[in-house]
């Protein structure tokens, strides 16, 4: 591990100008150390842990076909996985609306905090995979 040593460095206000100046004091040399502060910089927090599975082809054509149906978009519309619903001009009734298209459509019920989470076709596509399998999870352990 390399390590350095530096001059203690103090910062005095000028008396002529209202700039700092910079005072080395050559006499007494010192370890010095330095250490990002986490001002500015943004949390890593999050709300949950969650895990994204990439789900199949046909989940995401039919998510794309129930967004282009809600939005009435037309069909020379590109909307590929990455597609944010807000790109398309969607606010949270629209988006609202989808989801309750997306239920309809794959039998499942999307709980108010998931959907919420949704702001693109991949993140609704791997939604609705997750809560296939844990209903088909579900319905297996019943039968058991």
């Amino acid at each position: 591990m390399a390590s350095f040593s530096a001059s203690l460095l103090r910062f005095q206000p000028s008396l002529h100008h209202s700039k700092t100046s910079l005072i080395a004091s050559r006499h007494s040399l010192k370890l010095v150390s330095v250490s990002w502060a986490k001002i500015g910089f943004p949390s890593l927090k999050t709300n949950g842990f969650r895990v994204s599975c990439a789900a199949k082809p046909a989940t995401v054509e039919k998510v794309c076909d129930i967004v282009r149906k809600q939005l009435a978009l037309t069909p020379e519309k590109e909307l590929t996985p990455a597609t944010k619903f807000s790109e398309l001009g969607a606010d949270s009734l629209d988006t609202v609306e989808i989801v309750m298209g997306l239920e309809e459509e794959f039998g499942i019920s999307v709980e108010e905090e998931n959907s919420q989470n949704i702001t693109t076709v991949q993140e609704a596509a791997d939604l609705i995979e997750n809560l296939l399998e844990k209903k088909a999870g579900a319905g297996a352990g019943a039968g058991s």
